[in-house]
């Protein structure tokens, strides 16, 4: 099947092949197939709005994960300019699955850190497929630390499988990188909106997630484990991860709903990729709500809101 639909989406990719076989006709021959072409069309719409009104926990998990999804590059071509990317965490090296530098929004100056995904094989390796080693997470502090001298609002996007297990990365202390983000993002003394674009991994996604504002994209998830990694260690079982999926509640809508992020961003009819500037338009109108809001409040109390939000996530019962 044409790669760039999921399984579920068999019967638009059918719509679809039929569309473009007729675009191609009409190309090369006198014969007027407009009204065909505009029937399918709106079959195909239709037919993509009743699947994506009733998507499963899991389908929304393979719709997080697309391989065509737009990443923190291309929101960053479509979002801001004069953007300068800074490199390195002066201590090891330069991770690749996240990047960060200096740009306008709206013509503010803002700090930006991100994860980042490759799109092919080569990409994905130099990428380490979206999955931060310790460096990574050094350097994001770094630019957290030249955001506050600056006086620098800091904008984070999200989207990693989690923070990657290698061998290399527990020795250069992973643990440790991640914590010192938490704990650096906490006290931060300039505004921080984030934003869940795709996946929200484990550690791996909350170390740059700390935030005065988390909104989630619309078929985006964020969660501790991966349904995957979930299913493996209660089940014994991966294939299970559909399962685990409906169970962790990991959709933007139940994050929602138990108050742990702040909005929801409606997606175009089929998922981001289908229309990335449409996505971007939508993303750059709740970050500017976001930022008009969060300027105008005090340092100190934007930081002790910041540690309150933390402390009341989460319930629990005095035995």
């Amino acid at each position: 099947m044409d790669s760039r639909f999921l399984e579920f989406e068999k019967p638009i990719a059918e719509i679809e092949a039929k569309l473009e076989e007729l675009q191609y006709i009409a190309g090369n021959s006198e014969e007027n197939l407009s009204l065909e072409t505009a029937r399918l069309k709106s079959k195909s719409q239709e037919i993509t709005k009743g699947i994506y009104t009733k998507l499963s926990d899991w389908q929304i998990t393979q719709v997080a994960r697309h391989p065509m999804r737009p990443y923190s590059l291309d929101y960053i071509e479509l979002l801001f300019t004069d953007f300068y990317e800074l490199h390195g965490d002066r201590m090891y090296a330069d991770d690749f699955a996240i990047i960060g530098g200096i740009g306008r929004f709206e013509g503010r100056s803002i700090m930006f850190i991100g994860h980042q995904k490759g799109r092919d094989t080569k990409e994905r390796v130099r990428r380490n497929y979206g999955m931060p080693k310790p460096e990574g997470y050094r350097k994001a502090q770094r630019l957290m630390k030249l955001a506050e001298k600056f006086n620098l609002p800091v904008i984070t996007f999200i989207d990693t499988p989690g923070a990657y297990p290698g061998l290399g990365a527990e020795e250069r202390g992973q643990s440790e990188a991640i914590a010192r983000s938490l704990f650096k993002m906490s006290k931060l003394s300039v505004p921080i909106i984030s934003v869940v674009i795709g996946e929200g991994g484990s550690g791996g996604a909350l170390a740059i997630g700390v935030a005065d504002k988390l909104l989630m994209l619309e078929y985006s998830i964020y969660s501790v484990i991966s349904p995957e990694g979930c299913a493996s260690i209660l089940w014994k079982n991966a294939k299970l991860a559909e399962k685990a999926a409906k169970a962790m509640q990991i959709t933007a809508e139940s994050l929602k709903k138990y108050g742990l992020i702040d909005g929801v961003l409606k997606e175009p009819l089929g998922g981001a990729h289908r229309s990335p500037e449409k996505m971007a338009d939508a993303i750059r109108n709740a970050i500017t709500v976001s930022l008009d809001e969060l300027l105008t409040i005090n340092k100190n109390t934007l930081v002790d809101n910041r540690q309150m939000r933390i402390a009341d996530y989460g319930e629990y019962k005095k035995i």
